[in-house]
């Protein structure tokens, strides 16, 4: 055999090592092939080792994973005319690998673009507050109307998710102002409930008390238990207020009568010694003589 021969010969076997590497693609199990034969979709190709024609036939693989994609953050103006930052993420995957090709150029950036003009949208039909409350239902409109557009190219947004909110600072400050005056009302209203229980307490109390004069005294007793457990030097005795001015002023009546009784009796007692008559005067006996 000359040396053109062999020459001739391994050209051959290059070329065909060059077509079988060309004919001969792997499908990932995470991917599908979209077939094109001059130019033409004739099918998928699922995953596994699968043969084309070389030069006539152009294999396009597509990625069937979820893909986590970030919409950057967007300066939205609320329904109640507020400026917000606000910045989410979106999921999804391809569902038809033929319409994702075909039907739109660069499916990743198609979507991102209409992620964040419809977060745009549906944030500003909200109010602040419905912004911050029902961020559920925010994300689940936004996930509806992305859905409803990009099944058209073959993908499925699977979740969207409000990630970050700013607000301005004095908007921050006001609603700083707006939680404090909320905390304070609550709890004027729990000190008002509990002093209207107090209150409806201490009148069954008093009731019981009135009608068992005893369970005063018992209750004056347990109070100075409770002030000697803490050794003070000064004993503060709770008694009934009008129960101690009835007290005193019958003290200070009976005082009274006392005082005008005694003073009747000794105006009595020297009339009496006046009316009586004198005694005679007695007569003095002589001494006796001596013997």
């Amino acid at each position: 055999m000359d040396a053109v021969a062999v020459i001739l010969l391994v050209l051959v076997l290059v070329l065909l090592l060059i077509a079988a590497r060309m004919s001969i693609r792997i499908v990932r199990q995470y991917e599908q092939g979209v077939l094109f034969r001059l130019g033409r979709v004739i099918g998928v190709r699922m995953p596994g080792l699968r043969f084309v024609i070389p030069v006539l036939d152009r294999l396009q693989l597509v990625s069937l994973r979820i893909v986590t994609m970030p919409i950057q953050s967007q300066g939205i103006i609320t329904q109640d005319n507020v400026s917000v930052d606000i910045s989410a993420v979106a999921y999804y995957r391809v569902v038809d690998a033929v319409k994702s090709v075909v039907a739109i150029e660069n499916v990743a950036a198609a979507i991102n673009q209409i992620a964040q003009t419809t977060l745009r949208k549906v944030v500003g039909r909200h109010s602040l507050d419905q912004t911050l409350s029902e961020t559920e239902r925010i994300n689940s409109d936004i996930r509806e109307i992305l859905d409803a557009l990009t099944l058209e190219w073959g993908v499925e947004v699977t979740l969207v998710e409000l990630k970050d909110i700013q607000l301005p600072e004095s908007m921050k400050r006001a609603m700083a102002r707006q939680a404090e005056a909320e905390r304070e009302k609550r709890a004027k209203i729990i000190a008002a409930e509990g002093e209207s229980i107090a209150a409806a307490a201490l009148g069954e109390a008093s009731d019981i008390m009135m009608s068992h004069p005893l369970a005063l005294q018992l209750r004056n007793l347990q109070s100075l238990v409770e002030i000697a457990v803490d050794k003070n030097s000064t004993v503060v005795f709770p008694a009934p207020l009008m129960s101690t001015i009835g007290e005193l002023s019958a003290f200070l009546a009976r005082e009274t009568q006392a005082a005008q009784a005694a003073g009747q009796s000794a105006a009595a007692a020297q009339a009496a010694q006046a009316a009586q008559p004198p005694l005679p005067p007695q007569r003095q006996q002589p001494p006796a003589k001596a013997a």
